[in-house]
C-alpha cells in the first residue's frame, strides 16, 4: 500500500514538473499545435484586407549602378502601398502584442535571413525574437550598405561588398518596426519587426496570416503597415479551436 502511495506521489509531480517545463518555441517563428504547457492549444488565422482606391506605385529607376539594371527586365516598382490582385494587402506584420507576457520563450537558434538580391531587399517585412541572430546577405554583384535606424535597439552601419561574408546581429529589445535602408542604393527599403514571443506572421499574395499554438486566453492583435497605419484588436483563443480575426485597412 505505500508503494502504491509513493507511486501516485511521483507521477503527480512529474505532471506538476511537465506543466512548469519553459516552452519549445519553433526556429519558424510559430510555436507547434501540440501543446508545451501541459493542455490544448488554439490557433488565430486571418486576413489583411484593403478598401478603397489602390494607390499609384511608384516606378523604382536603378539607372546609378549597372549590375541593379541588369537585373530586371520588367519596371520594378516599390513595394510600400501594394495591394494585392483580391483585395488583400502583403507585407503586412501580424504579432501578439499582448497577453503572451506569464509565458517565457526560448530564442530560436536558427537565424533569420534577410537577403538583398537584385538590389531590392528579401524579404521586404520580416520578424525576430528579441535575441535571434539576423543573418545579412547579398546575392549580388556589387557593393550594398545596410543601414537600420531603430529607436529602441543600437543602430548599425556597414557595407557589404560582393562576395562578403554575411553580417550577423541581434536586436535585443523588442520594437515594432525597425526600417532598414542601403545608403548605397536609396531605394532599397526593408522593416524588421522585433518580438517577444513566436506569434507573430507577414502575409503574403493572399493576404492571410495563421498564428498557431497559442494556449487558450485573450490576446491582443496588432497589425502593422508601412503605408496604411496599425492597427490592434482582442482575440479569444479556446481549446482546440481557429479564431478568425480579420484586419481592414482603407487608403489614406
Amino acid at each position: 500500500m505505500f508503494k502504491a502511495a509513493w507511486l501516485s506521489v511521483g507521477i503527480a509531480i512529474l505532471a506538476l514538473l511537465s506543466l512548469a517545463r519553459t516552452p519549445a518555441a519553433t526556429e519558424a517563428g510559430v510555436t507547434p499545435q501540440t501543446s508545451w504547457y501541459g493542455g490544448a492549444t488554439g490557433e488565430i488565422t486571418g486576413k489583411a484586407l484593403f478598401e478603397g482606391a489602390r494607390p499609384k506605385l511608384a516606378e523604382i529607376h536603378m539607372d546609378q549602378d549597372p549590375v541593379c539594371v541588369a537585373k530586371h527586365v520588367e519596371p520594378v516598382h516599390v513595394e510600400d502601398g501594394e495591394v494585392n490582385g483580391n483585395g488583400t494587402l502583403p507585407s503586412v506584420f501580424v504579432y501578439v502584442k499582448a497577453g503572451a507576457e506569464k509565458y517565457n520563450f526560448p530564442v530560436p537558434a536558427k537565424p533569420v535571413i534577410l537577403d538583398q538580391h537584385a538590389c531590392v531587399y528579401e524579404p521586404h517585412v520580416l520578424g525576430t525574437m528579441a535575441g535571434q541572430e539576423l543573418r545579412v546577405v547579398s546575392s549580388d554583384a556589387t557593393t550594398h550598405n545596410i543601414h537600420p535606424m531603430p529607436k529602441e535597439n543600437r543602430e548599425w552601419n556597414q557595407s557589404q561588398p560582393p562576395g562578403a561574408p554575411p553580417i550577423i546581429k541581434r536586436f535585443t529589445h523588442p520594437e515594432i518596426m525597425i526600417p532598414v535602408k542601403c545608403n548605397q542604393h536609396p531605394w532599397m527599403r526593408a522593416y524588421i519587426g522585433v518580438v517577444a514571443n513566436p506569434f507573430y506572421a507577414v502575409t503574403g499574395g493572399e493576404g492571410a496570416f495563421t498564428l498557431k499554438g497559442l494556449p487558450p486566453g485573450e490576446y491582443v492583435l496588432g497589425a502593422w503597415t508601412a503605408t496604411f497605419g496599425a492597427q490592434e484588436q482582442r482575440v479569444v483563443v479556446r481549446a482546440n479551436e481557429s479564431t478568425e480575426a480579420d484586419f481592414t485597412f482603407r487608403a489614406p
